[in-house]
């Protein structure tokens, strides 16, 4: 094989590969999303925690990029939801609703996070939320 012919293979075979790790791990981060139920276990913002507003509520995640707030076994709310996990960011969308779900919405940065926990921050101005959220057992 020549040697130009070996490097144009090597680069389509690299790239390919790269884009096939990436591919996966986003959908590893999505499978992680999706199984359970998650709730909100912390939520500090400007410094006050806040995070009884949430009791009753959990969060139900589906690969179509919706998301269900439940509260005490009902759905209150579908919104929409994505992750991007090259950028450590996730993003949520209630429309029309009121707090506590209304402090959801917008763009996360991922601080830390595992298959069951995800610890994220949100800053808007000099408004900074940073909230926890925990698979259910």
């Amino acid at each position: 094989m020549k040697p130009l012919t070996a490097a144009l293979l090597l680069v389509v075979l690299s790239t390919g590969c790269k884009k096939y790790v990436e591919k996966q791990a986003q959908n590893a981060l999505v499978y992680a999303m999706v199984n359970g139920q998650w709730t909100v276990t912390s939520f500090v913002q400007n410094g006050t925690t806040i995070t009884t507003d949430f009791d009753g509520y959990s969060f139900k995640y589906y690969e179509n990029k919706t998301v269900d707030a439940i509260r005490n076994g009902t759905v209150q709310k579908t919104g929409n939801w994505d992750g991007n996990i090259d950028t450590k960011t996730t993003w949520a969308s209630f429309t029309g609703v009121t707090q506590p779900l209304s402090l959801i919405n917008g763009n996360w940065h991922i601080n830390d996070s595992g298959w069951s926990f995800v610890i994220a921050t949100q800053t808007d101005g000099t408004d900074t939320k940073t909230m926890r959220l925990d698979k259910q057992p």
